[in-house]
């Protein structure tokens, strides 16, 4: 029998390439509940999902249109239920040491953001064969 010392962390990673409130909501919840159950979760952000990492637009995040008709509703539930923002979500999850996030550098520079314009939490810029090599040897890999 495995040693508890010697027990292998598992590893969630996510590839959040939408950026919508929805999707965002579903990657954090995951990341959260992966680290609860003292799993490493690793988001990395592309495309739509990257433009959330620019000060200020995760606080502007809304439905896509098909579902924009329900926004308001989602967002007055979300109010009563007491549930903390999505940047209060990052922010908490950044307390831990299990929790890493990175940005995509391709779609920065196919959308102009620069290091500066992200909020402080984004702790690495890397490509996709950085984060190809941490989702192989992640046990769950998603795509949101």
């Amino acid at each position: 029998m495995e040693a508890e010392s010697e027990k292998k962390t598992r590893k969630l990673a996510i590839a959040v390439q939408g950026g919508t409130i929805d999707k965002l909501y579903s990657a954090f919840i995951l990341a959260s509940t992966a680290v609860a159950m003292d799993m490493e979760a690793h988001l990395y952000f592309t495309f739509w999902g990257l433009q959330m990492l620019v000060k200020g637009a995760m606080e502007n995040a809304g439905l896509p249109a098909t579902y924009k008709h329900l926004e308001g509703k989602m967002k007055e539930n979300l109010k009563r239920m007491k549930y903390p923002t999505l940047y209060e979500m990052l922010k908490r999850l950044k307390q831990s040491s299990l929790f890493k996030i990175y940005a995509c550098s391709p779609t920065m520079e196919m959308f102009g953001i620069k290091r500066e314009d992200f909020i402080p939490e984004v702790e690495e810029i890397v490509g996709a064969a950085t984060f190809l090599e941490i989702a192989a040897t992640a046990d769950i890999t998603l795509f949101i």
